[in-house]
C-alpha cells in the first residue's frame, strides 16, 4: 500500500513490512519496531490532520477581508436602521427600519467567503478517504494549474491487487 507497487513484492527474512501491508500467501512472523504514533499509517493520518489544520492563502485573505468588511457592514446596517426609523411614518417606523437593516445585512453578507473557504478541509479529508493524500490547502488551491498528472510506473493508481 505504501510503496505503490502494482505487483506483490516478495519479502525475505529481515525485510521491513508496514502496517496495512497485504499478506497474499502463507503466514509470517514480524516484530513491531514502530507502534502507535510512530507507525507509518499513523504518520500519514497525522499529516492529513495537519494539512486540514492549515489555512489556505485564500482562507487567510477571506479572514482579513472579513475582519474589515463585517464591521463596516454592521455600521451601515445600523445607520440604515437609524435613518429609516426617523424618516419613516410613525406607524411603520420600526418595521421599515428593520427591513432596511436586514436588507443591508443580506445584500452585503460575506457568507460566500465564509462558506467556500473551509471546503479545502473537506476536500483533503475526502481525498484521504479515497487514498489521495493532499499536502495542504495551498496545494489544493493551486491544483487547477496542473496540466500533467504522473502516476506510478505502471500508469495506474494501485490498490494492492491487479485488475
Amino acid at each position: 500500500m505504501l510503496t505503490g507497487e502494482s505487483l506483490p513484492v516478495e519479502k525475505t527474512p529481515g525485510d521491513k513490512v508496514f502496517g496495512a501491508t497485504l499478506n497474499k500467501m502463507g503466514t509470517f512472523r514480524f516484530r513491531a519496531t514502530k507502534v502507535g504514533r510512530d507507525a507509518a499509517l499513523q504518520q500519514i493520518v497525522r499529516l492529513v490532520q495537519e494539512a486540514q489544520g492549515q489555512k489556505a492563502p485564500i482562507a487567510r485573505l477571506a479572514d482579513a477581508i472579513s475582519g474589515v468588511f463585517v464591521p463596516i457592514v454592521m455600521f451601515v446596517a445600523i445607520a440604515t436602521f437609524t435613518a429609516w426609523f426617523f424618516a419613516a411614518e410613525p406607524e411603520t417606523r420600526f418595521v421599515t427600519a428593520l427591513i432596511g437593516f436586514v436588507s443591508v445585512l443580506i445584500i452585503a453578507c460575506p457568507c460566500a467567503l465564509g462558506l467556500a473557504t473551509p471546503r479545502d478541509h473537506c476536500g483533503i479529508g475526502r481525498g484521504a478517504e479515497h487514498g489521495v493524500l493532499i499536502k495542504g490547502g495551498e496545494s489544493l488551491e493551486r491544483a487547477h494549474q496542473l496540466s500533467t498528472v504522473v502516476f506510478d510506473k505502471t500508469g495506474t493508481i494501485t490498490r494492492g491487487s491487479l485488475r
